[in-house]
């Protein structure tokens, strides 16, 4: 079964690029191409300018934080973090020096004593980082690293995770499966879709012009088959009557199908056909006294400005 295909894929050092896609399209099996944990069939790894297609994982430099922590139960916090030292033979006051570092690093200062069922999920997550740093990777790859935690716990450990990967300017691979947190962590975007990275990017690119109408939907771009075939934005659109007529864009009609309210925001549901349905949401200062539809049933038009449009060939 082949996983990846004709993928190519350049890292500048100290960049931290996100690689994102759905559950089973290839990220993590990447992941663990770089870090020497799977060979691929064919092709070349560089770190630099050096071919590490074939390296051991102990020999590349790379050093990965996976979904759960994996502590060590009965070692100390310390000692997990250590662990890595041990193995490289790092003298012993230099190892206790590093592990020291590593552990203010993560903002764990005075938990190397405890024991990892002391610790609540954020923090073993924490000891995991400090156990990756601690090696001084040339590489730093994270597996979803935070996808156990939290809401609250996720946004600060992106931010530290942010700080940390800026101080040292460390290289680093971030997989995840979350749109948001790819675009708030990220340097630049590797969109990988069935096993094809299929938009490189800034994070406002795929929001500004996404490549392909896969990618497009990935962004939650609405994508209408037609002769072209074309995308746009449902924060772009507004709703209107089922007879308004727009002089620079286009008119989709449609028809109500449900109305959320969701606090300061109410999201309009709209069947544009058969199947084919948008979510356009709206602040509900901006529509007070608006005409806009009331109930379920309502017939409206879409009205999509000219620029707000991308056409894709082949329709």
């Amino acid at each position: 079964m082949t996983v990846l295909r004709d993928l190519c894929l350049e890292v500048g050092g100290g960049e931290l690029i996100v690689l994102l896609g759905p559950s089973g399209c290839g990220k993590t099996t990447l992941l663990k191409i770089i870090a020497g944990l799977l060979d691929p069939i064919s092709g070349d790894l560089f770190f630099g300018e050096g071919v590490f297609t074939g390296v051991p994982a102990e020999r590349r430099e790379a050093a990965m934080v996976f979904q759960k922590p994996l502590l060590f139960p009965h070692l100390t916090v310390a000692e997990n973090v250590a662990f890595g030292l041990k193995m490289r033979k790092v003298a012993a006051n230099e190892a206790a020096r590093r592990v020291v570092e590593a552990l203010e690093m993560v903002q764990l200062d005075g938990f190397g004593e405890r024991k990892p069922k002391e610790l609540s999920g954020g923090q073993e997550q924490r000891v995991s980082l400090a156990r990756a740093l601690v090696t001084r990777p040339r590489v730093l790859l994270l597996d979803e690293p935070f996808s156990a935690l939290d809401v609250t716990l996720r946004g600060e450990m992106r931010s530290l995770v942010r700080q940390i990967q800026r101080r040292l300017q460390i290289t680093t691979v971030f997989v995840t499966h979350d749109q948001e947190e790819a675009v708030t962590i990220a340097d630049r975007i590797a969109l990988l879709l069935d096993g094809e990275i299929v938009q490189v990017g800034k994070p406002r690119d795929f929001y500004i012009s996404p490549r392909t109408p896969e990618a497009a939907r990935f962004f939650g771009w609405k994508v209408i088959d037609g002769h072209p075939r074309i995308a746009f934005h449902p924060a772009n659109v507004r709703l209107a009557a089922p007879d308004t007529a727009v002089e620079n864009g286009i008119i989709l009609k449609g028809m109500i199908e449900g109305i959320i309210d969701i606090g300061a925001r109410v999201r309009f549901v709209v069947a544009l056909g058969p199947g084919n349905l948008i979510e356009i949401e709206k602040d509900i200062a901006s529509i007070s006294g608006n005409c806009l539809p009331k109930e379920s049933g309502e017939a409206v038009s879409v009205c999509i400005p000219r620029d707000s449009i991308i056409e894709f060939k082949g329709g």
